[in-house]
């Protein structure tokens, strides 16, 4: 296991540069949602479509989705397309897989891990990674029994533990880990705490910090943190 923090002004462009690397290697790469991997995306597709790169070794996956049709403002794919697959949509070469959650949080769990067994994935080249004020990653919240789930790839979260309140769909912890390299981006004051809890010197893994689940079970990961969110780290990580 290895862990490396950085604490950026800009974390989204360094996620960018990691990613395209990524996609440059070819392999399965996992997106998540979120504001600050939309901008990671923008400046992704402008890096593709400047060195006009062929993606078609490349297959993009979600780490999880919620259980709506891909049109609902709430749909992490709906995100990604329209900051990442829209803008190279004439040059687009790699294969999209998305979660349907318009099939509900229990079908939609059992097609997306039949697609990705047929796929050959994981191992997955790049797994972007978030995390929630209350530490959650993926849809694996605190207390959950989907933390302890070991034999699935996806699963179906009936219950969100944090805003929008609607099923969700997700990679297990397991899924998740069998990455060569895991990038978490995190930004704001509001996950400061969290961000001690699950990479700080003294972290452990807790269930109440899924985040924290997560490093040991990883070969590489590396935290891209804007100040805000690195405020109450240690002086030096």
């Amino acid at each position: 296991m290895s862990v490396e923090i950085d604490v950026v002004e800009d974390p989204a462009r360094a996620c960018s540069a990691l990613l395209l690397g990524a996609v440059m290697a070819g392999g399965h790469v996992v997106l998540t949602g979120g504001s600050t991997p939309r901008r990671a995306y923008r400046e992704l597709a402008g890096a593709v479509r400047a060195l006009e790169l062929d993606l078609a070794e490349t297959e993009f996956w979600f780490g999880d989705d919620r259980a709506v049709p891909p049109d609902d403002e709430r749909c992490n794919y709906k995100m990604a397309k329209e900051a990442l697959f829209d803008p190279l949509e004439d040059v687009m070469t790699a294969r999209v897989h998305r979660i349907q959650g318009e099939l509900g949080h229990e079908q939609a769990a059992e097609v997306y891990e039949n697609e990705l067994r047929e796929a050959g994935a994981p191992p997955f080249e790049l797994v972007l990674m978030g995390m929630g004020p209350d530490g959650h990653t993926a849809s694996l919240f605190p207390d959950q029994a989907t933390l302890d789930e070991d034999a699935r790839l996806v699963v179906g979260v009936p219950e969100a533990g944090l805003e929008p309140f609607v099923p969700r769909i997700s990679l297990t912890l397991p899924a998740l880990a069998q990455t060569r390299l895991m990038v978490f981006l995190i930004e704001g004051d509001s996950k400061a705490e969290m961000v001690v809890r699950a990479f700080g010197p003294d972290a452990e893994p807790d269930r109440r910090v899924p985040t924290s689940l997560l490093p040991p079970l990883v070969r590489e990961v590396q935290v891209l943190l804007d100040p805000s969110a690195a405020a109450q780290l240690p002086a030096g990580g």
